[in-house]
């Protein structure tokens, strides 16, 4: 059983699931902060891959990116962040999340080995749709790695089937349509999409985008199998990217966070 799996079956509540982006605002302190995430509350980490067009992402983000890259991120780097992690972690799941190129340029292959050798347990990649991702897909697969699909409010109720055919881990819903970072999801029309969507898979459900505050996190657990907020924290990580005490700041923010999923 995969970790992602094994932490879902062994959880007694819904999941939270935290995001960072490798290597913001340096590798040093980025390390400090994966690190002290499951500690703080967080059940399953989605570490970003630093790109310099993210797309799906709002300007948070976008910054985060930027702010890893001018540091010095690369893919290399994010591996050996895993790596590093695992040497005193190993049952927190950690799912890389990013766009199809930098994998592309790294080789699919050669990646998923990589990471499966670093201790990464699945991948979310945002721009590639399922008629085009049986290259990497394959290689993930090969490797031990879940892959993780998207749905969202978009998604129509025919298509539903080909997104969750062949996914594994679990399935992440995009609560908003846009980008990172802009609207607050909204529990009452999310909760038809996530009951359609259980019609057609087995596989927990995540809820991501729009989700803030521990009263976000409270109000979307109660719909799905985990809540990911990601924005928020690399918002807090930005605001006080010069503090000392930069760990501790996003270690009480995360643990008030998941005080949301029992409280």
């Amino acid at each position: 059983m995969s970790r992602i799996a094994q932490t879902f079956k062994n959880l007694k509540r819904p999941a939270l699931i935290t995001f960072i982006t490798a290597g913001d605002p340096d590798a040093a302190r980025s390390m400090e902060i994966l690190k002290s995430l499951p500690a703080a509350g967080a059940d399953i980490i989605e570490l970003g891959m630093p790109f310099t067009d993210p797309m799906a992402d709002g300007p948070v983000i976008q910054a985060a990116g930027l702010r890893a890259l001018d540091a010095g991120a690369t893919m290399q780097q994010t591996l050996k962040m895993v790596q590093q992690f695992r040497e005193g972690n190993k049952t927190t799941p950690i799912v890389l999340m990013g766009y199809a190129n930098p994998l592309l340029q790294y080789g699919n292959d050669k990646f998923c080995a990589d990471a499966a050798k670093a201790g990464v347990d699945g991948l979310i990649i945002v721009d590639l749709p399922p008629e085009e991702s049986a290259d990497l897909e394959s290689a993930a697969k090969k490797n031990g790695l879940d892959f993780i699909r998207l749905l969202t409010p978009t998604t129509r109720d025919e298509r539903i089937p080909t997104v969750v055919n062949n996914a594994s881990g679990f399935l992440y819903y995009v609560s908003v349509t846009g980008i990172t970072g802009a609207a607050k999801a909204n529990p009452d029309s999310i909760r038809p999409h996530i009951e359609q969507i259980r019609k057609h898979t087995k596989l927990p459900i995540a809820i991501g985008f729009g989700i803030k505050t521990p009263e976000d996190v409270k109000a979307l657990a109660k719909i799905g199998d985990a809540v990911v907020v990601g924005s928020s924290i690399v918002n807090i990580i930005a605001r006080n990217q010069d503090a000392k005490d930069l760990q501790a700041i996003v270690y009480k923010q995360v643990s008030g966070l998941s005080r949301g999923l029992v409280g």
